[in-house]
């Protein structure tokens, strides 16, 4: 049986992290959110894959290749523009038979990727606390009656939670699917049409853990470190201290007067230390620098970013081939104590998180005493100057002096 993966967008409620890759590429424990879905259908069974791309999809062909690294096969369809996921699974007609749709950004468990693989004409459904941002599933016995798209009073909890298993049956509702408010080809709008012939079976997951906004990362981060088991490939000088679960890549140093308390990932070729803490549920990526008096906590470094002078991160998301300056201090808890509220798109939004720092797009560079706020959101390319104060929502390219 195929999988169908959809990958092709860009995830704009994730900015300003997706302004130079695909959402699907966003590191978890140090690997991309579509590879985590990729292992867990492997466990299901499933070794035959088909990837919709389109934004910044080379990106996407670049890590996965063939599929010949996993022992699976995988071929691409490039959308074009993305114009809806109804228009993204028709370019698979007459090419499949049954087979699994998925969405790469939300990731979803093995056992229930086989249970959906094991019903034909199913879908996945799962309880939220916040149905309003999904699509609310009316149900009706074992089969599904109706899909409500982002409505503003949700009826109930339940909602699509993004995996079906299709025949062939679904490409002729998909041609008479017509475009959406918002402008697309859904396929929810699909499958409303197919409900009216044809059996739907709802099936309740037990795990999926969905991406919206940036900080979400962080808590999917947490729980999959929970899992990892020690494994140190790299070297460990005299005088360093690794407590709990921690993976450490080949060719990274971790240089004497370190503790490293897991869990806690760091990727190949980085160097860590002297003398500084890491503490749990922390990823850091290939090609890092942490350095002497720094403090990172319960945060995510992409790859060639360096934070190597007496800096303080908690809970934080540093993207890409960023250096923090001398000092530079993330602060994570607001002084009244009280949830951190971001601006992001220019929309101010409540995070439900008493402790967040700051969401670090590629290639920022700090000053020396350098301060970043709560909840500040910094676009791609921007400098922050000796001793300035950063806050708010920062556009990419600009200047902070």
């Amino acid at each position: 049986m195929k999988c169908v993966v959809l990958a092709a967008g860009e995830g704009k409620r994730v900015r300003p992290l997706t302004y130079t890759r695909p959402k699907v590429m966003l590191p978890i424990a140090n690997k991309p959110l579509l590879e985590w879905n990729l292992l867990n259908a492997i466990r299901a069974g499933i070794n035959d894959f088909v990837f919709i791309i389109g934004y910044k999809g080379e990106k996407i062909r670049d890590y996965f290749g063939d599929g010949s690294k996993w022992n699976v096969k995988i071929r691409y369809l490039n959308q074009g523009k993305p114009i809806g996921t109804a228009h993204a699974v028709s370019l698979l007609k007459g090419q499949v038979g049954e087979f699994i749709v998925m969405c790469g950004d939300t990731i979803f468990g093995h056992e229930d990727i086989k249970k959906i693989a094991e019903h034909e004409n199913s879908m996945g459904v799962v309880n939220v606390e916040n149905p309003e941002q999904y699509g609310v599933v009316e149900i009706q016995g074992d089969k599904v009656v109706k899909i409500r798209e982002k409505e503003k009073f949700a009826q109930s909890n339940l909602i699509n939670a993004g995996i079906y298993h299709f025949d062939k049956d679904i490409f002729g509702f998909i041609e008479k699917t017509g475009i959406s408010p918002r402008g697309e080809y859904e396929l929810t709008d699909s499958i409303n049409l197919m409900i009216k012939e044809k059996k739907i079976k709802w099936i309740k997951l037990k795990e999926w853990r969905d991406v919206v906004y940036p900080w979400h990362l962080l808590d999917i981060n947490a729980e999959m470190l929970k899992s990892v088991e020690k494994k140190i490939d790299g070297d460990v000088e005299k005088g360093a201290f690794i407590k709990g679960e921690v993976i450490v890549g080949k060719g990274t140093k971790i240089l004497s007067g370190s503790y490293i308390e897991g869990p806690v990932v760091i990727g190949e070729n980085s160097k860590i230390g002297p003398n500084c803490y890491i503490r749990p549920f922390t990823s850091i990526g290939n090609n890092c620098r942490v350095g002497n008096a720094c403090e990172v906590k319960n945060s995510i470094v992409m790859d060639g970013s360096k934070i190597p002078h007496q800096n303080y991160v908690g809970d934080s998301i540093i993207s890409s081939d960023c250096n923090l300056g001398a000092g530079t201090k993330i602060a994570n808890l607001r002084l009244d104590k009280k949830e951190i509220s971001v601006t992001l798109n220019g929309e101010k939004i409540k995070t439900e998180r008493r402790k967040l720092g700051a969401i670090i797009g590629d290639n920022v560079q700090t000053g020396i005493n350098a301060m970043i706020n709560p909840g500040t959101i910094i676009g791609n390319n921007v400098f922050i100057g000796p001793g300035a104060i950063a806050d708010g929502e920062i556009k990419p390219n600009a200047r902070i002096m």
